[in-house]
Formats: C-alpha cells, structure tokens, sequence
C-alpha cells in the first residue's frame, strides 16, 4: 500500500514538474516573442517615418526657441510637417517629386486663403473649391490624394488668421526654410541607407505573410468556424497585397535598386519574389478542411500539423525580424525531424485505419515544400551579386503600376459614377457651409477644429467614415483626460516638453498602425504645446474634444446624405472584375496544354491580377458590412461568393502547377472539355454581371488546340486521373458561383423593378 502511495505520489510529482517546466518554456517563450516585437517595432518604417517627422518638426523650434523666436520656430515646424506627412513609402524619385510638390502646393494655398480670408463669403466659396480640387487627386495615386490633404491641412490652419503682406512674405520664408529642412533629412538619410526602407518594406511583408499562413493553420483546429475564419483569412490577403504593392514600389521603380551591381539590391529582390512564391503556395495549398477535420480530427494527427505550421510561422517572423535589424539571416529551427514524425504518423494511419490518407500526404507534400523555400531564401545571403540574372530586374519593372499624373483620370472621373468624384462634391459642401454656418453664427471660437475633425474622418465610403469616426472619437476623449491629468499634475515646463516630444513621436509612429493609439497620444501633445502659450489649457481641453464631436457628428451624417456611396453599388463591379480575372488565370491552362505556354512573367503578372482583384473585391465586402443594415442588399450572396472565389482562386493555382509539373501525355480531350466547361460558367458569370458603368467590355479568349495533340495519351494514369479529380472540383466551383450571381442578378433585377413602380406611383 505504501509502496502504490509512494509510486502515485512520485507520478504527481514528476507530472506537476513536468507542467511547471512547460509553462516556464512557453512563458520564457512568450517573453522573447514580444522582446523581439519591440525591438521590431523600433527597426520597422513606422518608427523610422515618426522619428524623421519628429527631428524635423521639433529642432527648429528648440533652435528658434533659443534665440527667443519660438513663434517662427513653429512657423519651420509647420512647414516640416506638411511636407513629411507627404512624404509616403516609394521610391525615391517619387519621394522627392512629392515632397517638393507638397512643398510648393500647400505654399499656394497658404497665398490665396490670404487673400480670401476676411471675406467670409469669399472664403466659403474658396474652401468648396480648393476641398473639390484636392480630394479629386485621389484620382492620380495616394501620395498625390496626400498632398492634396496636406493642401486642405494649411488652408485649415489659416481660415481666421489674416497676414499682411510683409508678415505673408516673412511667413513664407520661414514655412519654406521648414520644408526645405524635412526634404534635405529625408533624402540625406536615403543616400545613407537607400536599401533601408525596402528592408523594412520586405520585413512588414514577411510578417503578414506569416499572419495568413498562421490563420490558415486553424483550418487544422476542429474547434474554428471555417467560413469566418474564411473571412479573415481573406482580410489578411488584403494586407498582404498591400505590402506585397508597396514593396514593389519601393524596390522597382528605385534606378539604384534597378541598375545596382551590389549584392544588396539583387538579394532583396530575390527574397521578395520567393516570398510571392511562398505566399502563393500557401494559398494554393486548400483542401476540404470540413471532411479532413471530421475523418482525421479524432486522431489527433491535425494538431500535429497544425503545430508545425505554428512553427514554420514563427520561422518567417524570425526571418522578418533578422531582416529588419539588418542582420545576416540564420534559420531558427530544423524541420527535418518534424516532417519525419508527421510522416511516420501518416504511415502509422495507413496501417490502422480503413480509409485514405492521401490528403494528408499532400498537405505534408506542401509543408516540405514550404520548408525548400525558406531554406532557398536563408541560402540567398551567400550569393554573389552575379548569381541573379539581369532578366528577373527588369521584368520586375512590369509588375509596378505607373505613378505618372495623367489628368486624363482627372477628366474621366468628373461623373457621379466616380467615388471619388462623388467624395469630392462631398467633402466641398460639407467643409464650405461648415465653415459659413459656424463663422456667422459664432457658435465656437474656433472653426478650424471641427473643419479639422470633418477632413480626417471623412472618406469615400460610408464605412471608412464610420470607422475612422468612431477611433477619432475614442482616441480624442481618452487623450483630453490623459492630457488634462498630465496638465493638472505637472507644472515643470522640462517635463512637459519630454512628454510633448514622447507623444509627438510615438503618435505619427503609430498613425499607420493603430490610429486609435495614434490620436490618444496626439492629443495630449496638442494640449501640452497649447499649455505654452495659453493659460486656460482646460477649456482648450473641453473645447477640443467637443469639437470633435460635432465635427464626427457632421461628417457621419454627410457621408449618409450627401452623395452616399454605398458598397452595394459598387460591389457587382468588383465581383465582375474578379472573375475576369480568374478567368484569364484559367485560361493560361489551355494555353499550356495547347503548345502556348506563356513565359514566367506574364503568367505571374495573370496571378497577380487574381490577388489584386481577389484583395480589392474583400476590401469592398469588409466595408459592405460596416454599412446601415438597410443598405446591406446582397450581403449574403457576396459572403458565400467571396468564400468560393477563394476556393476557386486556390484551386486554380493548385491546377496550374499540377500542369506544369506532370507529363503532357496523361492530359486527354476530357481535361480539356472540363476546363472549357469552367470558363465558359465563368463567362456567364461576368456576362450576367455586365452593366452600363462596366470598365469595359469583356472579350472571351479562344484557344485552338491541335488535333493530334491527345493521339498518346495515356487516360489510365494516376496523374491524369488526380487532374480530372481537380476539373471536376474546379467545375462544380464554377457553378456554384455562377449560382450565386444568378440569385443576385435576379435579386437585384427584382429590386431595379420595385424602385420603379414606387416613382412610377
């Protein structure tokens, strides 16, 4: 008895120890992780972008300051800031043209708001214009819609401060010395380290890639719902697209980055494009996860997975961040003995059970081939700068969408069927009779805070709107009552500038990021400088976040009134698009089995077409229901269509690379009758879809195949039979989409038809 008390006691014992050192494991380890994100965050562009603004705003004044000019200190302040916050990711061409556009633009502003400015009614019509001109940029790129917001910004600021000539002249001296000042930082720092922004471009880019991959791993979790996690999965590719667009900007529209000889350059391309490689292969590896998890989940062998996958994500984090500190990359972990065990369970499945663990084997197929990728970028640092071809730079250039200002886009969008177009007209009648309404009226003493407010949150949907509304509004609040605690407590004025310096720089590091965060700490900083020239900090304080509120409350109500721009309008459009583009993806199939395979390149740039409108086409369902529930019309069928495209989508990368691999011989005339029975519901589809605003007319491609092509093939082959499986999966797909076009199609005909019998009665 004493002996069983004592074996018992002593399994308690080894099991509580066992435990303990498992939670201190998994502690230590949650403590590097986040060590390691930190110190991230202090390597990645965000904090470089609000360090470089806050050097540039904050030195002039500690300058001017000293020799007992603080007002004109600020003046340079201001003239740094309009310009760095123009100053956007990209290359550095596009960088400098914008900085010095910025620069010259909002010094025009500043002159004709001058002018206008004691005349109220002169004024309110310049605001109507200048809002209309400057939201209308949108149309060029972001950093010209930037520039036209900083436009809007000095306009704002000098809506009731009127200067004399003398004191404009002096004015403009000081606001260009400011400019000047930020333009001669921010390239002075690109010439020192002209890799560094597409280092950090590259490492935000691994990192979200690592965040899809690790939302795909739950589909291994038996307790995740798959349709929303669908949806967030297809939430993160549209960050992924994002960076993926930006780094391509930052990368190949650079001429050193292009012409360079350097190892640098060569090697970030290469990483960047395994990367889209590596990414795409996760995307393509998609499988029933509904059937896996009921078949497999009772064997525990989908946790197994699901870790390793973990696993290989923290890899790419770790890549990311080795990257972003600039050091040479070394791998964290050694998946071998992993990919062994998994397999060796597989094999211990096969044994046991009565069904099949073919799936299983092609997911460990993907994951093997996932861990060769990484392993080929970690390899990249000891290339030689010869060892990448000269071709893989220039075709680069082919992916990168043109910046050139082309007022031709201005022109095409001055029609109500443009959003921003409609977004234009919007922000001018609002900003306009605001400023009118409020300025006789004599409601506030200071107009430009509400203005303010109004230009912020107001954007080209109605769900941005309400988004960046209701963050101003808590970032705002949460700040005042921070700042005034601050402004209560604290009197010494060296403390007060610390802090002034601290919330200055972590709020525009973080504007990017988390612009609730952003704003809290904003707050504070504008109410701490106000401490310095005025006394009744606390009224300000009032003031100020009152202002807020009813600048919210006006540009919510605008954006449900004035020119709505609902997603329901928009989105038939977007579904459109996306399948014509997985259309023209499927397409390069029969071009490949016809003899006609396209090069390297232009396939990619088919695939990429598919992510764009893929990302674009789950940015629009995102802010579709973010809308009023009345004016949500198809969000059922656009739920269930974006979730199959992205089947679709998968499975169509997952065909192309079974074709590229396999012997031609095994392909016969019933793959090629499945994969034209595909495109042509997809063609129904995009017919269906079809209206007046259409971009432009859909023309279906025909491809002529050879007769004697299919005279050996072989249709009893294992690979011929697996390609028919994925037809046969691809073209039920198909339908299924085209399915739901049709309930929406006949929906939206029903609605177009009740609309007209109420105004006919």
């Amino acid at each position: 008895m004493n002996l069983q008390f004592t074996a018992l006691m002593e399994y308690y014992r080894r099991t509580i120890v066992f435990n303990m050192k498992r939670n201190l494991s998994k502690f230590v380890l949650y403590i590097m992780k986040q060590t390691q994100e930190i110190k991230s965050f202090f390597y990645s562009q965000y904090f470089a972008d609000g360090l470089r603004i806050t050097i540039g705003c904050i030195v002039p004044v500690l300058i001017f300051a000293t020799f007992g000019q603080f007002t004109n200190g600020t003046i340079v302040s201001l003239g740094a800031l309009l310009v760095g916050l123009s100053d956007t990711p990209g290359a550095p061409t596009h960088r400098r043209k914008g900085m010095i556009a910025g620069a010259i633009l909002t010094t025009l502003t500043f002159i004709l708001t001058n002018l206008v400015n004691q005349n109220v009614y002169l004024l309110a019509v310049f605001i109507g214009m200048a809002c209309f001109i400057f939201a209308m940029f949108a149309v060029f790129n972001s950093r010209a819609a930037n520039v036209g917001l900083m436009c809007i910004l000095m306009m704002l600021i000098h809506v009731q401060i009127h200067y004399p000539i003398a004191e404009a002249i002096n004015y403009l001296g000081f606001y260009t010395l400011g400019g000047l000042w930020y333009i001669a930082i921010s390239l002075s720092i690109t010439q020192v380290r002209p890799y560094r922004l597409a280092e950090q471009e590259l490492s935000e880019t691994i990192r979200y890639v690592a965040d899809y991959i690790r939302l795909k791993a739950n589909f291994y979790d038996a307790k995740i719902d798959n349709d929303k996690n669908y949806l967030k999965l297809i939430e993160k590719q549209v960050e992924v697209n994002q960076h993926q667009e930006n780094l391509r900007d930052v990368l190949f529209q650079s001429k050193r980055s292009i012409k360079d000889t350097t190892k640098v350059g060569r090697y970030l391309t290469l990483v960047f494009n395994d990367i889209v490689d590596l990414f795409e292969q996760s995307m393509a590896a998609h499988y029933d996860y509904n059937a896996i998890s009921e078949r497999f989940g009772p064997t525990g062998i989908l946790e197994d997975f699901k870790n390793v996958i973990l696993k290989y994500t923290n890899e790419l984090d770790n890549l990311a961040y080795q990257l972003n500190t600039n050091t040479q990359p070394k791998p964290l972990y050694d998946f071998d003995a992993d990919l062994s065990r998994l397999h060796a369970k597989i094999d211990q499945l096969d044994r046991s059970q009565q069904y099949s663990t073919f799936a299983l084997r092609k997911v460990l197929i993907n994951l093997r081939d996932l861990v060769r990728r990484i392993r080929n970028i970690y390899g990249y640092s000891h290339l030689q700068p010869d060892d990448v071809k000269r071709k893989e730079i220039d075709d680069a250039k082919r992916f990168v969408q043109s910046s050139a200002i082309d007022l031709k886009k201005f022109r095409e969008n001055l029609t109500l069927k443009s959003t921003i177009f409609r977004h234009a007209c919007r922000m001018a009648i609002v900003m306009s009779i605001t400023y009118y309404v409020f300025e006789v009226t004599n409601i506030t003493n200071n107009v430009y805070w509400i203005l303010l407010t109004i230009m912020v949150i107001l954007k080209p949907g109605f769900g941005l709107t309400k988004e960046r509304n209701i963050q101003r509004l808590i970032g705002t609040t949460i700040g005042g009552l921070i700042g005034a605690l601050i402004l209560l407590t604290i009197h010494d004025p060296t403390v007060l500038f610390v802090l002034l310096v601290f919330f200055f720089l972590t709020a525009y590091s973080l504007f990017r990021v988390n612009y609730v965060i952003a704003v809290l700490f904003m707050t504070p900083y504008v109410l701490i400088m106000l401490s310095f020239v005025s006394a009744n900090t606390l009224d300000v304080t009032k003031e100020r976040i009152l202002d807020t509120f009813i600048g919210g409350m006006i540009a919510f109500l605008s954006s449900y009134v004035i020119f709505p721009n609902w997603e329901s309008m928009q989105v038939k459009e977007s579904m459109r698009k996306l399948l014509i583009a997985n259309y023209n993806y499927i397409v390069q199939a029969l071009k490949e089995i016809a003899g006609q395979a396209p090069s390297v390149t232009d396939y990619k740039l088919t695939r990429k077409a598919v992510y764009v409108e893929t990302a674009n086409m789950g940015s629009t369902f995102q802010r579709m229901l973010t809308e009023p529930k009345k004016r949500q019309k198809y969000t059922k069928e656009v739920n269930k269509f974006v979730i199959f495209n992205h089947i679709l989508a998968s499975f169509s990368v997952t065909l192309m690379n079974h074709l590229d691999e396999m012997d031609n011989n095994y392909i016969n005339k019933d793959h090629v009758r499945a994969i034209r029975k595909i495109l042509s519901s997809l063609e129904q589809s995009i017919q269906l879809l079809h209206s007046e605003d259409s971009a432009k007319e859909f023309v279906p491609l025909t491809i002529e195949i050879p007769n004697d092509r299919f005279a050996h093939a072989d249709t009893s082959s294992v690979d011929g039979q697996l390609l028919t499986e994925q037809l046969e999966f691809l073209g039920k797909i198909a339908q299924d989409l085209h399915k739901i076009v049709q309930d929406l199609h006949a929906k939206s005909t029903a609605m177009s038809e009740n609309d007209l019998q109420k105004a006919l009665s």
